[in-house]
């Protein structure tokens, strides 16, 4: 079997990809291939010919090429089948990992597949470049941003609804990735249904899904085991959630024990939703819609008034051109919470971009405990769950990390 067409990397390029990364930029090859090979399977090989591997090309892209594999490979239904069966397989073998024991959480134990609350699929470290499908019990919501899955859209769905069972797929395309690959955006189901929102219940909590609209693919999914990592230092303590969107940490804390808990975020619909599962949920904690660093930087004068701060913000590194700004505003951010932290408090706090490092985290953290005045010791490391899998010649793929801290 032979591939099309072949990229040739430049004789002086440097790309990662010789050292195993699986992706090759426009800039580290000779020339370009023509448009017609725009969402199809090349080979690239080195300058002296050596094969790097196969993999799914795009012109308009930034990223021209993405391996699919170091040998010849065929995109068609038989490899996506069997990616999408190894990433079930890889789920099934890390289970026990996924969900804290003592939470009680549907898809737990022996349960069916199509009762858990997983991602099913991580891109790059699946084998499914630019694929992202999350699982809520019997849907899936997958987003597509390569123009080579987007074209085998309708099959990928196929397929998973074959081996999954799911009774609906929402294929939320509407991320501003896909405009780098010249994509345009859109949100539809398999049905060509509505997809009505509804009450699911993951770790032991209701929470009010709307999958086909709310933001990213309707739940983070990537924090679940922090929740109960978190909760169990909240007995007895003034708890704060900033950026809380639809307030795990807060029901968690409150269902721990908290004396008090806060939640705050910008967005409106996700307060709404956090108080929504609170009073679903019978616990007790109040949800403001506000700016979260306006309300630290009007609470600097005040007293120190929290025993635990959780920090969960949205990326503020999307490129690696803004991570100086962003390393800045990480630094203010956990400044202002250990500030906020009566003596011996304790500080969860996350970063979610992966162009910031674990060495630029601990930076900013050693950066903000000087400025304090505060002594910090680490407690616990964190990390993004087994269903998020990270691949070891692709640092993007890992974006999830965090510390629990005591400040002093």
């Amino acid at each position: 079997m032979t591939t099309a067409a072949a990229l040739k990397l430049k004789p002086n390029a440097k790309g990662r990809v010789l050292s195993g990364h699986p992706w090759v930029f426009a800039n580290e090859v000779e020339a370009l291939l023509p448009a017609e090979h725009d969402g199809e399977v090349v080979e690239c090989r080195d300058r002296t010919g050596r094969l790097l591997g196969t993999g799914i090309y795009n012109s308009k892209s930034q990223i021209v090429w993405r391996r699919l594999g170091r040998d010849r490979v065929t995109l068609d239904a038989a490899y996506l089948r069997g990616a999408l069966e190894r990433a079930i397989k890889r789920r099934d073998a890390g289970r026990g990992r996924l969900t804290p024991p003592e939470t009680g959480a549907a898809g737990s134990g022996g349960s069916a597949l199509h009762e858990r609350f997983q991602r099913l699929v991580w891109s790059e470290s699946d084998e499914l470049p630019g694929v992202v499908v999350d699982q809520f019990g019997d849907t899936l919501v997958v987003q597509i941003q390569t123009l080579a899955m987007d074209k085998r859209g309708a099959v990928l769905g196929d397929l998973l609804a074959e081996l999954t069972g799911a009774r609906e797929i929402i294929f939320r395309n509407d991320s501003n990735l896909r405009k780098l690959e010249g994509l345009a955006p859109g949100v539809h189901t398999r049905s060509g249904q509505p997809w009505a929102p509804r009450w699911a219940k993951i770790d032991g909590f209701d929470y009010w899904l709307d999958l086909q609209h709310g933001q990213k693919t309707g739940f983070y999914l990537d924090q679940r085991l922090q929740h109960a990592a978190v909760a169990k230092y909240a007995s007895g303590q003034r708890v704060l959630d900033a950026f809380c969107n639809q307030g795990s940490f807060a029901l968690h804390c409150a269902r721990a024990g908290a004396a008090s808990v806060r939640g705050l975020d910008s967005a409106f619909d996700a307060i709404g939703q956090a108080k929504k599962n609170a009073e679903r949920n019978g616990v007790t904690a109040e949800f403001v819609a506000v700016n979260v660093f306006d309300w630290f930087t009007e609470q600097r004068d005040a007293a120190p008034a929290w025993d635990l701060i959780i920090l969960d913000p949205p990326p503020f590194a999307k490129s690696k051109s803004s991570l100086e700004n962003a390393l800045r505003g990480y630094k203010e951010l956990n400044l202002r919470a250990m500030k906020a932290l009566a003596p011996g408090g304790l500080l969860a706090t996350y970063t979610c971009s992966h162009h910031m490092g674990d060495r630029e985290l601990r930076d900013v953290l050693a950066a903000a405990a000087h400025d304090a005045k505060r002594r910090v010791h680490v407690l616990e490391w964190c990390h993004q769950p087994p269903d998020h899998p990270v691949l070891a010649t692709m640092p993007e793929s890992e974006y999830l990390r965090g510390y629990i801290l005591r400040v002093e």
